[in-house]
């Protein structure tokens, strides 16, 4: 990577606060469990409103398309207790996700792209 197209450590990211969970999954590749360990997404297969997310750790599950669900508002707030060992989550992933800010009125909608290259309009 050229020094022109790196970003300055610690960039701060900015994304919606109310994007689709999958959207945002599928962006940072990170997922919450309940008990405060931070997975990485190896796999995502959107099934209509629910989605089988694979980690690296080899878990398989089931997790509905909800703005205000508990990972969705883990993922917007960074609440988790530490990164799963065996999923390997690196550092530099780590301090990316850190620098990330959810705001309300700025940051990318994490829109899906046309085949044209262009971003679709919500609907």
């Amino acid at each position: 990577m050229s020094p022109e197209t790196a970003s300055k450590p610690g960039a701060a990211r900015y994304f919606r606060k109310r994007v689709e969970l999958f959207r945002l999954i599928d962006k940072i590749r990170l997922w919450p469990s309940r008990q405060g360990i931070l997975h990485g997404i190896k796999a995502i297969e959107v099934l209509g409103g629910v989605a089988r997310l694979t980690t690296h750790c080899g878990k398989t599950f089931l997790a509905s398309n909800s703005r205000n669900s508990r990972a969705a508002r883990w993922l917007r707030n960074k609440w988790f207790k530490h990164p799963c060992a065996a999923c390997g989550v690196p550092d530099w992933k780590l301090a990316k996700y850190a620098s990330t800010r959810f705001r309300r009125h700025q940051g990318s909608l994490l829109r899906e792209p046309a085949p044209d290259g262009k971003t679709v309009s919500e609907r």
